[in-house]
């Protein structure tokens, strides 16, 4: 169920709302679970055993680290100054090897459901090449909706237990509502326990005020879906399935277009799923943050899925380069590079290691590993060569800071990224790297060639005003401004006309209806 879709958002979302205020508060937990279930059931059939598996064995795995760590404090009590050392070493082997197993038996779904095909199909056009007779073979399933969210949130949840920056939740009815709460099963964000699991289980009643707030963060998420990404839609299919039948600027606008619509959809999406959040009491975190606003490569990434950069960060960026060896490294590399690039060697392979898993995180294709070596290296070259920029520009008196420099990075940032998207959306990486060649060797372009897409200029007028005032939002809250706290707290009749306003606006002009073909959230494929 797709949450763009009118049953889900104005039918099944009130149901909930009326459903769950109608329980007594210490009931309300419990409603939500059930509800959540019940939606994931709806969508996945039987597949939702996948989720209380996982649900089991983070549960059973929190409270047997919590366990080792309370018999390690017992024993602590009773060995010698000079034994307790070896009694702390011991029992951080032991929690360590219960995560582990936690940790492989959930990535153990992950990897069947996602990405074993593809490596049994490279495998074995390995064993064909060198005339191995043996042939791996492919399996058909369909994967649970949202594994490979949920299956983060779960490492997330045993990882910070074992890092001592939350405790074990005796109850599994908390810990499977925080894994299971519907929003989010769909598309995210990958949210830490700490961050909605007490809320979750507050039982908050939804008041008129949260409905209200929440539904107006809803509609700002219909209107970046059905006015401009359902729109955006329509040039990007038409460029990508032909892209040899366009000059090279329109193939440029069809891949600008597709980043431009991914961000509509998936912001969009998490524009909803944060709204349903609000109307529970329920602050789910953002995900985006004015990604074309950034000033390169790395900011962007820290302002675009920003749940799963920061997953990345925490579990992945960290571990490695703290670790034991990559500390030896940097201590090396130091001496002989000094104290800007000597890090960078060790951040490097950290680097690497968040990219490799980044690219596939997002899918199981070379196209996708592609795309997150792409990343890696865009942002390698800035952290090299950030320093000789900056003493350039001081050299020949540029303002970092100026408004027109400002602007350039962001721009150059933006078609890099761009670039790095059409590896993301294209099948492969002939098409990719064939379509990068069509948009630099077919220079020539047609205006009429915009008008063969299926869209007339009544389109593309909707489609620029929409993008003109989704920036103009964005440059308002750039700048530090809380559009959405300014409207709650005008008077009733000026905020209730915006409400309005904004639903008249996707009921007009939302790319829907006849001359429309509806389009499925692309993230929710991950």
């Amino acid at each position: 169920m797709s949450f763009f879709n009118p049953v889900f958002a104005f039918v099944f979302v009130p149901l909930v709302v009326v459903i769950y205020n109608l329980f007594p508060k210490k009931l309300r937990a419990y409603v939500l679970l059930a509800i959540s279930l019940l939606f994931f059931a709806f969508i996945s059939k039987w597949l939702i055993l996948y989720l209380i598996l996982s649900i089991i064995s983070i549960y059973r795995t929190g409270i047997g680290m919590q366990k080792l760590e309370e018999k390690k404090k017992e024993v602590l009590k009773t060995v010698e100054k000079d034994e307790k050392k070896a009694v702390k070493e011991s029992y951080k082997k032991k929690r360590k090897f219960v995560l582990v197993l936690c940790i492989i038996f959930n990535v153990t779904f992950l990897f069947m459901f996602k990405y074993f095909n593809f490596f049994a199909v490279n495998l074995n056009l390995l064993m064909n090449y060198f005339k191995v007779g043996h042939q791996i073979t492919i399996v058909k399933h369909i994967a649970p909706i949202g594994i490979s969210f949920y299956t983060l949130e779960a490492l997330s949840y045993v990882l910070d237990i074992y890092y001592g920056k939350i405790e074990a939740d005796k109850n599994i009815l908390r810990v499977a509502l925080y894994l299971a709460f519907f929003p989010q099963l769909l598309e995210g964000p990958i949210a830490r326990y700490s961050d909605t699991a007490e809320a979750l289980y507050a039982g908050n009643k939804v008041t008129f005020e949260s409905f209200t707030f929440g539904y107006q963060r809803i509609l700002y998420g219909f209107a970046k879906k059905l006015i401009i990404a359902d729109r955006l839609n329509i040039i990007v299919k038409s460029v990508f399935e032909d892209f040899n039948s366009y000059n090279g600027l329109t193939v440029f606008i069809g891949i600008a277009a597709y980043t431009i619509m991914l961000y509509m959809e998936f912001s969009g999406t998490i524009d909803i799923v944060i709204g349903i959040g609000e109307m529970f009491g329920v602050r789910v975190p953002e995900n985006f943050k004015q990604p074309f606003f950034a000033k390169n490569v790395s900011d962007f990434w820290t302002r675009w899925h920003i749940s799963l950069g920061l997953w990345f960060k925490d579990y992945i960026f960290y571990p490695v380069s703290l670790s034991k060896s990559m500390k030896n490294l940097t201590s090396k590399a130091k001496k002989k590079l000094g104290n800007h690039y000597g890090p960078l060697v060790s951040g490097s392979v950290a680097l690497l290691c968040v990219w490799l898993l980044n690219g596939l995180w997002h899918g199981a294709g070379w196209h996708y590993i592609f795309f997150g070596l792409y990343h890696f290296f865009m942002i390698l070259m800035g952290n090299i060569f950030d320093p000789s920029v900056a003493k350039a520009c001081e050299k020949i008196k540029i303002d970092r800071n100026k408004k027109g420099y400002r602007i350039f990075r962001s721009v150059k940032t933006t078609i890099l990224v761009f670039i790095g998207e059409l590896f993301f959306r294209a099948p492969s990486l002939t098409v990719a790297f064939a379509m990068l060649g069509r948009m630099f060797n077919a220079a020539s372009f047609r205006v009429g060639e915009l008008l063969t897409f299926g869209m007339d200029i009544r389109d593309y007028v909707v489609l620029m005003l929409g993008l003109i005032g989704m920036f103009a939002i964005s440059i308002v809250r750039e700048k530090g401004v809380d559009v959405r706290d300014n409207i709650s707290k005008k008077n009733i009749w000026t905020r209730w006309a915006i409400y309005y306003g904004l639903i008249l606006l996707i009921l007009i002009f939302g790319a829907y209806g006849q001359g429309y073909v509806p389009v499925d959230p692309i993230y929710a494929d991950f």
